[in-house]
């Protein structure tokens, strides 16, 4: 049990005591307040925004070097054409400052730079962690905020061990016997080096270099960004009620009725699209439809009408999982899998579940209501039908 990930450990405990424990995704709700403030935080800077996490109160044998971070955003700065929001506590601001100083004047502005250290609480902090486009940071708090909001993440390991405290994908709960239910996943990398004297799991380095951190170099930490850094766009479809005629809990085909007009869908790929199912199916909690029949349905969607991924979430509104919408689990789900950058992606459904979704990723939200149907408060644009809308995308978008 020593060698178990903190996360495997504590369910072991449960375990242990008799308790069935099941493995479930780490996650933080956000409302909508946070997530339109953390947008409208971030919404002068360049893309990809990259947060920097360079504090870590344990000590600083986890720090990676300020002049590293330095030299990394001046690379995200010029290379990837982005920019940087460093964070921090109120006893970390002379860290960020550090950073800032290392900056070439005129590569700061506005547009590019933003320090927020010492200057959010914890809930804004997660807020803006889950509006970046990716978060570089040493193993640290923000390190677990990240991956509990399904931001993807470069980790920087030194005298600690991602095998124990590291993201989730360095958790197999079939290990230990124990089943899962993933609600969201994100993409992660870790960078670390195999040295003799790491991980030593001190608060200062020993050796009084911290080579196990020096020796991770600004070009690699980059590199590894634009293996993270989503760049395509996607567009979120809503099952019942926008693909095919609302039956209620659908569960007999003679009940599946899709509407003509999905064969055009496939002309958004044309536009650069990639096309994605969402769906909200907790008639399978609630034992009124089977897995295999939804699963089933799915499969029509993407061998027979051009849908890239097709999502649901099988839970009960009491369960209050990561991935039944308004939630976001089942679009991270698809970011991680598809590289999707949800900000420059579309979100189509005829709820209002559909538009919050949409509107709490930072994607556009396209309504479909019907005749007696009222509108949105959270949708950018409204259609009687996927055919307007379908035209509208062509039109608007490139």
């Amino acid at each position: 049990a020593k060698r178990l990930h903190h996360i495997l450990y504590y369910l072991n405990l449960l375990k242990n005591l008799g308790i069935k424990p099941i493995y479930r995704h780490p996650w933080i709700y956000i409302d909508m307040e946070e997530h339109l403030s953390a947008l409208n935080r971030i919404s002068s800077l360049k893309r990809p925004v990259v947060l920097l996490n360079p504090g870590a109160v344990y000590g600083s044998a986890k720090r990676w070097p300020t002049g590293h971070f330095s030299e990394l955003s001046k690379m995200i700065i010029t290379e990837l054409y982005g920019s940087v929001v460093i964070t921090g506590s109120k006893g970390e601001t002379a860290i960020a400052d550090e950073i800032v100083n290392g900056l070439d004047k005129d590569l700061v502005n506005a547009g590019t730079l933003l320090n927020l250290s010492g200057k959010t609480d914890l809930r804004e902090l997660i807020g803006l962690i889950s509006k970046a486009d990716a978060v570089v940071t040493n193993d640290s708090g923000p390190m677990h905020l990240t991956y509990a909001v399904g931001t993807p993440l470069v980790a920087l390991f030194g005298s600690t061990d991602p095998a124990l405290t590291g993201p989730p994908a360095f958790a197999n709960p079939g290990s230990i016997a124990i089943p899962s239910d993933i609600e969201l996943d994100s993409r992660s990398i870790v960078l670390k080096r195999d040295l003799d004297c790491s991980p030593c799991f001190e608060r200062e380095c020993p050796g009084r270099n911290t080579k196990c951190l020096v020796d991770i170099t600004p070009r690699e930490v980059l590199d590894a960004l634009r293996g993270i850094i989503p760049t395509n766009k996607a567009a979120f479809f809503d099952r019942d009620g926008t693909l095919c005629r609302d039956a209620g809990y659908l569960n007999r085909m003679d009940d599946l009725e899709i509407f003509p007009e999905v064969r055009k869908l496939v002309h958004l790929k044309e536009k650069g699209y990639i096309l994605i199912g969402i769906s909200n199916q907790s008639g399978v909690a609630r034992g009124i439809v089977e897995r295999e029949f939804t699963e089933r349905v799915i499969g029509i969607f993407t061998g027979q009408y051009g849908f890239d991924g097709f999502y649901y979430c099988p839970h009960h509104p009491d369960e209050n999982c990561a991935c039944r919408k308004p939630s976001s689990g089942m679009v991270l789900k698809a970011r991680k899998d598809f590289n999707i950058d949800l900000r420059n992606s579309i979100v189509v459904g005829d709820k209002e579940s559909d538009m919050e979704l949409a509107r709490t990723i930072g994607a556009r939200a396209l309504l479909l209501k019907s005749e007696n149907a009222g509108g949105s408060i959270y949708a950018d644009e409204s259609f009687r039908n996927l055919t307007s809308l379908i035209n509208y995308i062509h039109e608007t978008y490139t």
